[in-house]
């Protein structure tokens, strides 16, 4: 009797997948998207913790949203922008809030520039009054909010720039940029493929000051390369490469005060390298790592900005490598965590 029943549960086991393989794809299926991946594009979690934010394109109408969803349910509980209610703008690629949220970056028209780096048009959207204003009228780089979400410091043409969102002026804060001579808050080359980073400059907290990065590149052999792009034929493009044993962009790091206009430099001693800069909670304060050229030798730098004196916070040597770390979480002034991979794990070390 038991041989018997487990046959007849095999029987229908075999029947149901010989009809469930029988079922045949529809064109319908096929062009409505019912095999297409599902996933979510652009997510950010809100301050709240209690919500996040996904990039929305509607098929039908082909507008694009940012829209607002609840972690508990996973449920859509709003729409904060929507190319529907902006006739400036047919679509946005990618999307950053300001520091209260209350502001948002939209992204068009990107292009590509290198691995990391990209410019497009963008424009400043405010929540309150659903009014979307465009910060330049070129493409531009790595827009980027001040911490009062009044202005929008940007990178155009190896220069930098500061928008006033109030009266829509624009300021240029750095003059002495030129294609393959001198960079401005921008890498070069070398910095965004080995260091992986493209913004080299930063609002502090109160938004009075921005560090930048200055990259003279005037000593870097030019390097030649085809570029194959729609055209028929290709485009030759020349820009600073150094190859082994050659000299590399002379790096220096810059002040700029908002309320005088004026710009000063940091010295610090034996820097081959700046990998990062980060402002601490005080916007008087601002840590700098350097680096030595065979990168076994890096140090955490204090720069006090009222009078740009520097100090050694921390200071690492080993015999062959020594890596830059994203992890510097500053909690207080006097207080900060510090990351390393040691004996196979991710350590974390707490320096008061």
């Amino acid at each position: 009797m038991q041989k018997l029943l487990w046959s007849v549960l095999f029987l229908i086991g075999t029947l149901n997948f010989t009809v469930a393989q029988q079922k045949k794809v529809t064109l319908e299926e096929i062009w409505e998207g019912a095999f297409i991946t599902q996933g979510l594009d652009a997510l950010h979690s809100m301050k709240d913790g209690r919500h996040y934010t996904v990039l929305n394109r509607d098929p039908g109408s082909e507008a694009v949203s940012v829209d607002l969803y609840e972690y508990e349910t996973l449920e859509k509980t709003g729409t904060l922008v929507s190319t529907d209610a902006l006739p400036q703008l047919d679509n946005f690629s990618s999307y950053t809030f300001s520091a209260d949220e209350q502001k948002i970056l939209l992204a068009t028209e990107v292009d590509r520039i290198y691995r990391r780096s990209r410019k497009g048009i963008y424009y400043s959207y405010d929540r309150a009054t659903g009014e979307a204003v465009r910060i330049a009228d070129t493409k531009i780089q790595e827009p980027t909010y001040s911490t009062d979400g009044t202005r929008v410091a940007y990178a155009y043409e190896n220069n930098l720039y500061v928008f006033n969102l109030a009266d829509r002026s624009t300021l240029q804060i750095t003059n002495d940029g030129k294609y393959n001579t001198i960079i401005n808050g921008i890498t070069d080359w070398v910095y965004e493929e080995e260091f992986s980073f493209v913004k080299a400059f930063a609002w502090n907290a109160d938004g009075s000051k921005i560090a930048f990065l200055r990259f003279d590149e005037s000593k870097v052999p030019e390097f030649s390369m085809d570029v194959y792009g729609s055209e028929l034929y290709p485009q030759q493009q020349q820009f600073k490469y150094p190859k082994a044993g050659e000299e590399n962009a002379e790096v220096s790091l810059h002040i700029y005060d908002l309320a005088s206009a004026n710009t000063s430099r940091v010295e610090l001693d034996e820097a081959y390298y700046i990998p990062r800069i980060k402002w601490m909670h005080d916007p008087r304060y601002l840590s700098v790592q350097t680096l030595n050229r065979h990168q076994n030798h890096l140090k955490l730098h204090e720069v006090d900005v009222s009078n740009n004196r520097v100090s050694v916070l921390l200071d690492e040597q080993v015999a062959a490598y020594v890596d830059v770390t994203d992890e510097l979480t500053f909690i207080k002034v006097d207080s900060f965590i510090w990351s390393r991979v040691k004996y196979g794990y991710i350590l974390l070390y707490h320096y008061s």
